[in-house]
């Protein structure tokens, strides 16, 4: 036999790949030194005694120092005996035992063999096999496939997100009175006051300042002529955003000569547009500002004699600020006439997660396109024409232009750079309840904008879990309400299905006055529904995520999950319908077995503090279990009717 190496490149892993090699080498010596050794040992004569195999001890030893004479008699033969036969040789049961065996007699063969092998590995230049057996313990073996715990990638973030500017979460501590704040105008700090408001929040006492800075010289041009930063706010929810650019966008227009848009609020849903008009139409209250809200919930003509109005040499602008969801602004933008935003000056996108997650409406480039004129401004010495934005130069501030100011305000805004890049945000500015310093560890990247990153509870705010069955979650739910004597209680379900059986199955029960709020019901139901459950006439409201974002509705003192959240961001906006603006309030979630696993590490990693298990024992739902069986039956017949209805 004969080994065969083929020598690699020199290279930095030379070293290695030599030690390699000499392993392999010298296990196939192994090998093949057992396998001449068995052979040897076969053809041996079985009245051979011991004493003669250890008699060719020595010569083998002799001959191991003469390999080139020994090669000749390989294969065990003597000089002119027969050739062996070719055919393949049986084993036998004492040959099975000979293999397993280790014997330290050395043969012709095997020295032949471990002649063979030497040279190979003398010819690489390696130590002869005596002296290479030490240096197995450090040869490089393959293998390792075990598993270990590999480091994860850390992103990395922009300055302006890795360096945020610290805002406080808790909105009972470091309250500002009004008066610290002189740079908000007196008629807006008596409108406070009349709305029973004397301090500012955190977020608030932070953004409105630095949003009044960049209005300071009137909001046509903005400081020194450079184009102020776009503002990007992170807060829990109920911390005061909405006012928190309500009173500066106010007062920036309060001066204003011509009505024209200055202002576009985008807002992810019709309740949400509603309630933001709302708090614009207090604060421009004896105002010359004009307030719009555009969501669908009039026809597209009555919306259009609220934006402009035709006069003889054109049209002429009736709304200051606009109110809109994106489908019905981009509806306005292409099919009104007259309707212009080449004067916008602030836009707002409240819910900023949610918006950039539709942004494949591209409502954005829609808008911002429609903010600058098609074509450059024919006269050159036309001031305050405004142009798309370019590289700042001295050329290009030789002509002042009203600038475009973007502000994202969200509960979970997303710190995502490739998904923020979307927006086109300009030298941006973070205000976050986060730390100071927040990582790139803290950064979310997920198919949803929402796993690894922390968001920020209220601090009034206590978590628990109700482990149950998928049978009694109905019983559960009957039970915190009637039990725990809760007057308003807010249930979230996943689908609007489950939200229409459990408000037949609640309503069959009795005892509860309850309503169902999802799409069922057109915009003016919904909001007479929400209006009787602020006043305490409706006791349990079932609802689908509809209301979980951004609704005010005052007095919720408990939210159930009915349905466990299938993302951290969607459990941050339905828990954040209590415990508002410095109020205490309650979150169940009910899990089922299979749940609790994903649904307590998915809650450990978004930072939900002091998550605690409420078990219900069966003893206290037993009083209930008659009337909800006879509840479950009315809720099959009703269900059956209801098919009956639509088929017919």
């Amino acid at each position: 036999m004969a080994l065969f190496h083929v020598a690699r490149y020199a290279g930095p892993e030379a070293a290695g790949a030599e030690a390699e090699a000499d392993s392999r080498a010298r296990a196939l010596l192994e090998r093949l030194q057992c396998r001449a050794r068995e052979r040897q040992l076969k053809k041996q004569p079985p009245q051979e005694a011991p004493e003669e195999a250890a008699q060719s001890a020595p010569a083998a030893g002799k001959r191991r120092r003469r390999p080139r004479r020994t090669r000749r008699r390989e294969g065990g033969r003597e000089p002119g005996s027969p050739p062996a036969p070719p055919s393949k040789r049986q084993k036998t049961d004492d040959e099975d035992e000979e293999e397993g065996a280790e014997s330290s007699e050395e043969t012709p063969a095997e020295s032949s063999v471990g002649a063979e092998a030497a040279r190979s590995l003398e010819g690489r230049g390696g130590p002869p096999p005596e002296e290479a057996s030490g240096a197995l313990t450090h040869a490089l073996v393959l293998g390792g496939f075990g598993r270990s715990k590999v480091p994860k990638v850390q992103p990395f973030l922009p300055v302006w997100l890795a360096q945020p500017s610290c805002v406080g979460k808790n909105v009972t501590e470091g309250l500002v009175p009004i008066e610290d704040i002189p740079e908000v105008h007196p008629d807006l700090q008596k409108k406070l006051r009349a709305q029973g408001i004397s301090s500012y929040f955190p977020v608030q006492a932070a953004v409105i300042p630095a949003l009044l800075e960049s209005t300071a010289n009137g909001f046509l041009v903005s400081r020194g002529g450079y184009r102020p930063s776009d503002l990007c706010v992170s807060a829990p929810t109920g911390s005061g955003k909405t006012l928190a650019f309500v009173i500066p966008v106010v007062q920036a227009l309060l001066h204003r000569a011509v009505c024209q848009v200055r202002a576009l609020v985008v807002l992810p849903t019709k309740e949400l547009a509603q309630q933001v008009s709302k708090v614009f139409n207090v604060y421009t209250d004896a105002t010359p500002l004009r307030v719009a809200l555009i969501t669908g919930q009039k026809s597209l003509a009555k919306e259009q004699e609220s934006l402009v109005q035709k006069t003889a040499d054109g049209f002429r602008c009736l709304a200051d600020i606009v109110v809109a969801t994106p489908g019905r602004l981009v509806d306005h933008v292409d099919q009104t006439p007259g309707f212009s935003l080449q004067h916008l000056r602030f836009l707002i996108i409240d819910e900023a997660d949610r918006m950039i997650d539709s942004m494949h409406q591209s409502w954005l480039p829609r808008v911002v396109a429609a903010a600058f004129p098609s074509e450059g401004p024919k006269d050159p010495c036309a001031v305050l024409q405004r142009t798309q934005p370019r590289v700042v130069t001295a050329a290009s501030m030789c002509c002042p232009q009203m600038p475009l100011q973007k502000l994202l305000f969200s509960a979970t805004l997303t710190q995502n750079p490739e998904k923020l890049q979307q927006l086109g945000l300009y030298q941006p500015r973070l205000f976050s309840t986060g730390s100071a310093h927040k990582g790139p560890r803290d950064c979310d990247i997920d198919v949803n904008g929402d796993s690894g990153g922390k968001y920020t509870f209220p601090a009034g705010l206590t978590h628990h879990y109700v482990p149950c069955s998928l049978r009694f979650k109905p019983l559960v739910v009957l039970h915190l309400i009637l039990e725990m004597n809760f007057s308003r209680v807010l249930c979230f379900t996943n689908s609007r299905e489950n939200s229409h059986r459990l408000f037949l199955l609640v309503q069959a029960f009795g005892g509860v006055t309850v309503a169902e709020f999802s799409s069922r019901y057109g915009p003016g139901q919904r909001k007479s529904i929400l209006k009787q459950f602020e006043q305490g006439k409706i006791q349990l409201l079932i609802s689908t995520d509809a209301t979980a974002r951004g609704i005010d509705v005052q007095g919720v003192q408990l939210v159930v999950n009915y349905d466990a959240p299938q993302y951290l961001r969607t459990y941050v906006h339905r828990v954040g319908r209590t415990a508002r603006a410095g109020k205490s309030g309650q979150a169940f979630t009910l899990l089922l077995k299979v749940q609790e696993r994903r649904f307590l590490r998915m809650l450990e990693e978004g930072g939900v503090p002091g998550l605690e298990r409420h078990d219900t024992p069966s003893e206290l739902l037993q009083p209930l279990v008659p009337r909800y069986e006879e509840a479950l039956s009315l809720l099959e017949k009703a269900i059956k009717e209801e098919r009956k209805q639509k088929a017919a």
